[in-house]
């Protein structure tokens, strides 16, 4: 086992992000219950290791659109928000059934950047995530769509996810998309592209390179992700970005097995996640 994943041994408390590409069938769109199930299962059974566990989902948006008959994406803000309002509703509806027969508790937790830039919503946003992880109950968060005044205030859940970690001072991030990790180009165009297991620190060049590697589903390219790393990794959380294909790689990455990219953490004194969001500085 490489040394730096032997730290992903002793976390305690996590946050995985799963992105609608990894959540849907592909060529209809419609919710893939088989693996649903299957992420369900593998994220109350590490919380039965004793790690508590913070959910970000995708999906509502998505959800909602299928259940209303829309054909393609929404094109203005306020049908985007009726599918976000139809489809959070189903989208938690599934997840509780499936956790209580797991005899685990789920949770819904609704955020806008308002949570963060304001302080007391944002300490009583943490201390709600306190208290449901004292309460053994896991949190599933999304972006508050419907009331979203920005058509996406956070960027994406990627970068949701990394302000959720740092809000409830997780140790470790685990961004799940379609995607195995970070190349040295983008696979699709490059076949002498080379998946590049650690990254020691996010700088410059690094940036630049994620700029040229794409996505084929979802919101979030390789860049989000690299902001998203910025923000959990000064804020002292690890993160990986890892292919959602198979939700089963979730114990492979607590196991400390080599897949994905794993970006270390170097807490930043000056770490002020107010500054992030508001100023962006994570995308520079």
């Amino acid at each position: 086992m490489r040394k730096e994943r032997e730290r992903l041994l002793k976390k305690k408390r996590i946050v995985v992000k799963v992105g609608t590409s990894s959540l849907v069938h592909t060529k209809t769109g419609y919710i893939n219950l088989t693996k649903l199930e299957k992420l369900v299962r593998v994220l109350t059974d590490i919380k039965n290791r004793g790690i508590e566990v913070v959910l970000v989902s995708s999906g509502a948006i998505g959800v909602g659109r299928k259940a209303l008959g829309i054909q393609g994406k929404p094109d203005t803000l306020a049908k985007k928000q009726a599918c976000a309002a139809v489809g959070q509703g189903q989208l938690m509806m599934i997840y509780q059934k499936l956790f209580a027969e797991y005899g685990q508790i789920s949770a819904q937790v609704l955020m806008t950047k308002t949570t963060i830039l304001k302080t007391l919503n944002r300490t009583n946003a943490e201390n709600t995530f306190e208290e449901l992880l004292k309460m053994g109950v896991i949190p599933i968060v999304n972006e508050n769509d419907t009331v979203s005044t920005e058509e996406i205030e956070f960027g994406d859940n990627d970068n949701l996810s990394a302000v959720v970690a740092a809000l409830v001072h997780a140790d470790l991030l685990i961004l799940l998309s379609d995607i195995d990790g970070l190349y040295t180009d983008d696979p699709n165009q490059n076949k002498d592209a080379t998946l590049i297991p650690v990254v020691n620190e996010i700088d410059a060049t690094l940036v630049k390179m994620a700029k040229g590697v794409s996505s084929d589903f979802g919101t979030g390219g390789m860049a989000t992700k690299i902001g998203a790393g910025r923000i959990a990794n000064d804020s002292g959380a690890d993160m990986v970005i890892a292919n959602g294909a198979d939700f089963g790689i979730l114990n492979e990455i607590m196991d400390g097995k080599e897949v994905g990219t794993l970006f270390l953490a170097h807490k930043n004194p000056d770490f002020n996640m107010m500054d992030y969001i508001e100023k962006k500085t994570y995308l520079q």
